[in-house]
């Protein structure tokens, strides 16, 4: 398999190859990480999806733990309530940090943290809790350090969880979106999704002391089909290794309104609605 020079860089990134297979052998390419060159010619040393940024060609593992940057979104689940901080299970190679002075205090109270607050912290995060958050820092040991400073930031309440390969959540403008079905998706660039019912901005504002609550509001049926709909559509996209966007979320909703949520995650269903999918994101680019 030759790189053609003059594709554009979302051709090549369809490309999957195991190791050993020939990528190119034109002399103008550089290899990248999951790459060797012998003879003139760059090989794949893992399996993965061919990706090229100018001239510089690598290969992106299938499979491989979330490596994260500093600004990116995420979702995470607290594992420990430890001193001064939680630690997060964010798909990475070790749990993310996140301090007690990097969080919102209930109503949006802009202060010092105190030892008060300290003394109840799990009343802002507990063990099992989903948090959606942004990337701030490193620590030395490489952990990452997270912060939920912002309205948008918090507690995940109202839906479901599900987890994906990251390579299927490119990074993007904005992580948090809106349906037309009325579901709210958050996707998380580590590959952790929350789906849930949608909420308007200005409830979550006006009721900022309630951001650490921990009931659920009142979903009506019709709420729980929509978002069991959509679980179940991010789910076959990530089984058949569908990039996962907001975009080809609606697509394959859409698709899937003529089948029984029930019969969404079936291998005939699945496979085709992926490829409906597919053909319709490359009709649009």
């Amino acid at each position: 398999m030759d790189i053609d020079t003059e594709a554009p860089m979302s051709d090549a990134a369809t490309q999957i190859v195991t190791p050993g297979s020939a990528i190119t052998s034109d002399p103008a390419f550089m290899r990248g990480h999951g790459t060797f060159a012998e003879h003139g010619t760059i090989y794949s040393s893992v399996a993965g999806v061919v990706e090229r940024i100018n001239k510089l060609v690598s290969v992106r593992s299938l499979k491989q733990r979330y490596s994260g940057e500093i600004g990116d979104i995420v979702v995470g689940r607290i594992t420990e309530v430890a001193s001064k901080r939680w630690r997060v299970d964010v798909n990475s190679r070790q749990d993310a940090m996140l301090l007690l002075s990097s969080i919102n205090l209930p109503g949006g109270i802009q202060r010092r943290k105190s030892e008060s607050d300290e003394l109840q912290m799990r009343s802002f995060f507990a063990e099992g809790d989903l948090v959606f958050a942004e990337v701030q820092s490193y620590f030395a040991d490489g952990a990452l350090s997270l912060h939920t400073r912002s309205i948008q930031y918090g507690k995940l309440r109202n839906g479901t969880f599900v987890a994906v390969f990251p390579q299927l959540v490119p990074r993007s403008r904005s992580h948090f979106h809106t349906l037309p079905c009325g579901v709210d998706v958050v996707l998380g660039v580590n590959g952790y999704v929350w789906i849930s019912k949608h909420v308007p901005v200005a409830q979550v504002e006006a009721n900022a002391e309630h951001i650490y609550s921990d009931k659920n509001e009142l979903i009506s049926e019709h709420e729980r089909e929509s978002i069991a709909r959509v679980a179940n559509c991010v789910q076959l996209l990530n089984r058949l290794y569908v990039r996962i966007t907001d975009t080809s979320i609606i697509f394959a909703y859409e698709a899937s309104l003529g089948h029984a949520v029930k019969d969404l995650l079936t291998m005939d269903v699945a496979t085709e609605l992926a490829h409906t999918v597919t053909a319709r994101l490359k009709q649009q680019s």
